[in-house]
C-alpha cells in the first residue's frame, strides 16, 4: 500500500511527536484553508528542525488557527555541514535569491555582513528569516539555517572563531590557476564570504589576508556577481568538502 502523501510542508517550532497535538497559527492556518483549500482531516507534513518531517491530520483547520496530529515521521532529521555563508546584501529580490539558494545548498547558518561598498545598509531580518523557512519547507529540507542580523564585516572577524576556516571568494585572484580549495579535512567547521557589488576595499583585503583562518579562492576566469558567486562558492565547497561526497 502506497504511504499517504502530504501536498504542503509547514516549519513549526514546537516538538513532534506521535499523537501530540500541534498548534498551528492563524497565518499557517489561513494558508491551509484559503490558499491550499485543505479540509479538516487533509494530510500535510511539519518539521521543526530538530525531529525530522511528520505526517499529519488537521484534526482542526480555521480562520484563527488550527491544529495538527502527527501520525509518523515521513523523513528522519538531516543537519547540514557546519557551513556558514556570509555575504553583503544587494537589492531586495537577489538578497532574497541568496538567502534562499544558501538553504536549498545546506548552509547552517546565514549571516549578512556590512562592508566598506556594500549597497544595502540595513536589512529587514525577520523578513529574510521567513524567507529562509519558506525555503526550507519548499525544497524538503528539515533544518532552517538561522539568519543573523546586519553586523559589520571588521566587527565580525574582531571576534572570528579560531578554529572556523573561512573560504573567501577574492574577485582579485579571478583566473588565476591554483587558486582552488584545499585538501578536503576531517571536521573543520567552515564558512563563505561573498563580497559586495563593488568588490573589497584594501582595507578589508588586508584585513582577510592577515588571518590565518581564510583561504582565498577563484571562483573561474570571469568575474560574478554577487548572487552568481553565492551559489557557486555554495556548491564547489559541497561538493569538494561538504556531504555531496
Amino acid at each position: 500500500m502506497e504511504r499517504e502523501r502530504a501536498k504542503v510542508r509547514l516549519f513549526v517550532d514546537q516538538p513532534l511527536a506521535a499523537g501530540q497535538p500541534v498548534a498551528l497559527g492563524p497565518d499557517q492556518a489561513h494558508y491551509l484553508s484559503a490558499v491550499m483549500r485543505l479540509e479538516k482531516g487533509a494530510a500535510i507534513a511539519i518539521f521543526n528542525g530538530r525531529d525530522g518531517e511528520w505526517l499529519c491530520h488537521l484534526a482542526e483547520v480555521g480562520r484563527r488557527g488550527g491544529i495538527a496530529l502527527p501520525q509518523a515521521q515521513s523523513a528522519p532529521q538531516q543537519m547540514p555541514p557546519d557551513l556558514w555563508l556570509l555575504f553583503a546584501p544587494i537589492k531586495k529580490a537577489r538578497t532574497d535569491f541568496i538567502v534562499e539558494k544558501a538553504v536549498e545548498l545546506g548552509a547552517a547558518r546565514i549571516l549578512p555582513v556590512q562592508t566598506r561598498h556594500t549597497n544595502s545598509e540595513r536589512i529587514r531580518q525577520d523578513r529574510l528569516q521567513a524567507h529562509a523557512t519558506e525555503a526550507a519547507e519548499q525544497c524538503g529540507a528539515t533544518f532552517v539555517p538561522e539568519v543573523a542580523e546586519l553586523e559589520g564585516l571588521d566587527r565580525l572577524l574582531s571576534r572570528w572563531p579560531a578554529g572556523r576556516r573561512l573560504l573567501w571568494a577574492d574577485e582579485a585572484v579571478a583566473g588565476i590557476a591554483g587558486i582552488g580549495l584545499p585538501p578536503r579535512p576531517a571536521t573543520d567547521p567552515w564558512a563563505i564570504l561573498i563580497g559586495p557589488e563593488g568588490g573589497f576595499s584594501e582595507e578589508e583585503r588586508k584585513r582577510l589576508r592577515s588571518l590565518p583562518q581564510v583561504h582565498p579562492i577563484s571562483l573561474g576566469p570571469r568575474i560574478l556577481r554577487a548572487d552568481t558567486a553565492a551559489v557557486a562558492a555554495l556548491t564547489l565547497w559541497q561538493a569538494h568538502l561538504g556531504d555531496w561526497l
